[in-house]
């Protein structure tokens, strides 16, 4: 016999407490990022005005942060501001942890979220199950890390093509 809790939804992370992940992320990736830049740059790299300074500004600024998002999320389903507010992404249909594609589609939807003026970052404010667009494309979900293991809801257009329960 389960208790009432455990058939509870999952504890859905929402925008705000994700926009403080984030900038917890920005802080953590800036510690390094900086002071890399500088080094590669020197004096000019406060006053240069180009959008990509050259090579060691694509490794620095573009490719190291995304290997090292995808390898946090691949070893512990979080980025440190995710961990720091106790949420975990996780596959939105089976609530255990997401495979390598569903990683690499989530960090490079990030541009789907971002391009229409955010909107897609906006969304997780009124979604039922606080999915950005790029959660939506990797059929992901973050929930607080209390809820890893619980089968998310099944979003509201698939809610007549959810199984039923059988008793165990």
């Amino acid at each position: 016999m389960t208790s009432g809790q455990d058939n509870a939804p999952p504890n859905y992370a929402g925008f705000w407490i994700r926009a403080w992940a984030t900038l917890i992320d920005l802080i953590f990736f800036s510690l390094w990022t900086l002071p890399l830049m500088y080094l590669a740059y020197g004096d000019t790299f406060w006053t240069e005005t180009k959008w990509l300074m050259g090579p060691a500004d694509f490794l620095i600024n573009w490719v190291l942060p995304t290997v090292a998002v995808i390898l946090f999320w691949q070893r512990k389903q979080a980025t440190l501001g995710k961990m720091a507010i106790g949420a975990r992404i996780v596959d939105a249909t089976t609530g255990e942890a997401p495979t390598t594609r569903q990683d690499f589609i989530r960090y490079f939807g990030y541009l789907a979220s971002l391009l229409p003026l955010g909107l897609g970052y906006l969304w997780i404010a009124f979604d039922p199950r606080k999915q950005g667009f790029h959660d939506k494309l990797a059929n992901t979900v973050v929930v607080r890390s209390s809820d890893q293991g619980k089968h998310p809801e099944p979003a509201a257009d698939q809610a007549g093509a959810a199984h039923e329960e059988h008793p165990r």
